[in-house]
């Protein structure tokens, strides 16, 4: 199914509403490891799941925070619509975070964006701001909440 494309102003008349919401995502372990080897974080808790089912409440590992946090950007690219005359976009940072429950390995999350703002920063530049919730499947407490910033810069 093709995006929907929308313009800048049809995007600002959505604060307040859900702009998207992601595809799941299985959080395996293989995942785990390789974010484990990239950022050179081998707590035991994210990478010896012996360990973990034996000394962890949670039965065995869990995702790193910043794991699950990073995959905010492909689950933004996936859930949010295109916008018109967007020569490109620019992951601007977050205002805030809160990791609310731990990622199980094995586990799916997705991604649900809420449009909170939009400012115009600038004749070509646009900076938005979301609501982000990522869910984990099954649960009622979500991964985490994250105010996301996106600047997008126009033709």
């Amino acid at each position: 199914m093709a995006k929907e494309t929308l313009t800048a102003d049809q995007i600002k008349s959505r604060i307040g509403t859900v702009l998207g919401q992601s595809s799941w995502i299985t959080v395996d372990q293989k995942m785990i490891d390789g974010f484990a080897e990239v950022t050179n974080d081998h707590q035991w808790i994210h990478v010896d799941p012996e360990r973990a089912k034996k000394e962890t409440p949670f039965g065995g590992t869990i995702a790193h925070g910043y794991l699950s946090l990073s995959l905010l950007a492909g689950m933004g690219y996936e859930a949010l619509p295109a916008m018109a005359n967007r020569a490109m976009g620019i992951n601007y940072g977050l205002d805030k975070v809160r990791f609310l429950n731990p990622v199980r390995a094995g586990s799916r999350v997705r991604g649900t964006f809420k449009l909170a703002d939009v400012t115009q920063r600038s004749p070509k530049e646009l900076l938005f701001k979301y609501d982000v919730t990522v869910e984990i499947e099954g649960q009622e407490r979500p991964a985490l909440i994250a105010e996301s910033l996106g600047m997008a810069v126009l033709q």
